[in-house]
């Protein structure tokens, strides 16, 4: 069956990126990404390397009588993040992802898109090949590893580069031009677990899912149910006895998460169904104007030891405590997230429990704030704490001159002003600027709504539009 997206414009870009979904590409599994990459760059003659880490440059030639203009770098990351609902059969590894066209916008059937970076991926190949595009020498630069914490970029070795001005093509609001982005860094709690033998009553299953969920930098600030704190704390305020065998919840640290499974048993099943479900109508009313389809069910569950009651306490006692959302608003850029904690993932096993945080922030001593109240939470649970490394924030430059250049040429195709802004997110700018001395950068991209998420889409006309304003970015900067 032919695909719906080799009818949009621009053709070559959307034929890039109806090959790109249909490759397994989940963060840490992107050699067959890679290799679709290598065989581009055979295929039209273009040089091509592969580091140790797995980032792969493409040098592609000036168009004839631009061999003289500056080496530009078109950059992106091979990796998406793999997210699904949990009604949905679908295996990342093997599975071609699901695209449908709704209107004006690019989505999948219950699955994320890949939209990012897929887009800006297919953007920076379809510019290498399209003869109408007038470019200086170009690389290609496609990173690994990006969102699990930007280790792709971390890997980049010097000399990999030639060229000091980079376009990023890794933003998600046309005609914002992002010149600035937060650092983080992830922390993990371990708490230990009694558990009693046998326990009695019957076994229920608590499911709280349909939340919108959502990038943990970008969607931080709306305000968005998250699923674990909220079953945890529908649990921590019950009065009927129940007891509590696991809580799990989340699967990746930069995605809010959008689902929880409790399994709990009780000799009060009706009372207890009664109690969660007053609960649930309050957090229902609470979130009412922003999680419109979040659902509650409760199924028969699996009997297994549960947690005794001091395990039991304990454990969500620290599941609700820690921070989760907003924690500062920047006091000098309007409308930016300064700092921000993603309560991200939490997993019980049969003698520990783990809860998973990212914390966000655009100054390194706001997050290590963040990560000492998380640290002390943790500590005061009984439990110990592991902070793992980071990667840097992007500091903005206002005088850049590719800035320059982009909000001209923005003007040109479209008859609007750019927008510049910082972004309350990870991007790899921050990391390759420190390790090439001089790199002039910007990031840039089309409308894409609810990355990490199946909500994720991404607009038709917009595409079009960015892919139009790249063009004439890179005929003007050659």
């Amino acid at each position: 069956m032919s695909s719906p997206l080799l009818n949009l414009k621009p053709e070559l870009l959307w034929k890039h990126f109806d090959a790109i979904r249909q490759i397994p590409r989940c963060s840490r599994n992107e050699d067959a990404a890679g290799k679709y990459v290598v065989d581009f760059a055979k295929q039209h003659g273009f040089e091509s390397k592969k580091d140790d880490t797995g980032n792969i440059v493409v040098r592609v030639p000036a168009t004839p009588g631009k061999e003289n203009a500056p080496v530009i770098v078109l950059q992106g990351h091979l990796d998406i993040v793999c997210e699904k609902n949990s009604d949905k059969e679908f295996n990342f590894d093997t599975d071609p992802i699901e695209v449908l066209v709704e209107g004006d916008w690019v989505t999948a059937n219950g699955t994320t898109l890949g939209a990012d970076n897929g887009i800006g991926l297919a953007a920076s190949l379809a510019a290498a090949e399209d003869a109408s595009c007038v470019h200086g020498p170009l690389e290609l630069l496609f990173t690994t590893d990006e969102e699990t914490g930007l280790n792709g970029a971390n890997g980049i070795q010097p000399g990999f580069l030639q060229g000091r001005i980079m376009l990023n093509l890794d933003s998600e609001e046309e005609g914002n031009f992002s010149i600035g982005c937060a650092g983080g860094a992830d922390s993990e709690i371990t708490l230990s677990i009694t558990r009693s033998s046998g326990g009695s009553g019957s076994a229920l299953k608590i499911s709280l899912a349909g939340l919108r969920g959502g990038h943990s930098g970008i969607d931080i600030h709306t305000g968005r149910g998250n699923a674990i704190q909220l079953l945890a704390r529908m649990l921590y305020k019950l009065d009927v006895p129940f007891d509590l065998i696991s809580l799990e919840g989340g699967s990746k640290h930069n995605a809010i998460p959008r689902e929880t499974f409790a399994q709990v048993m009780t000799d009060k099943v009706e009372e207890l169904k009664a109690a969660v479900q007053k609960q649930f109508e309050q957090i229902r009313f609470e979130y009412k104007a922003v999680e419109k389809n979040i659902k509650l069910t409760i199924d028969a569950g699996e009997t297994s030891d549960p947690m005794n009651l001091d395990s039991k306490d304990t454990f969500l006692a620290l599941v609700v405590g820690l921070p989760h959302g907003v924690m500062v608003m920047s006091q000098e850029i309007a409308g930016l997230v300064e700092t921000s904690n993603n309560l991200a993932i939490v997993k019980t096993m049969t003698d520990k429990a783990t809860a998973y945080t990212s914390t966000r922030s655009s100054i390194i001593s706001a997050l290590e704030a963040t990560r000492q109240k998380i640290d002390a939470i943790g500590k005061l649970s009984g439990g110990s704490v592991e902070h793992l490394d980071g990667y840097p924030a992007w500091t903005p430059n206002l005088d850049s001159d590719i800035l320059k250049v982009l909000k001209k040429t923005y003007k040109n195709v479209t008859g609007k002003e750019a927008k510049v802004m910082a972004i309350h997110a990870g991007l790899e700018c921050g990391i390759i600027g420190e390790k090439f001395e001089g790199m002039d950068m910007i990031s840039f991209g089309p409308d894409l709504n609810n990355p990490h998420s199946p909500d994720e889409n991404v607009s038709i006309a917009s595409v079009e539009r960015f892919y139009n304003h790249l063009s004439a970015t890179l005929a003007e900067l050659a």
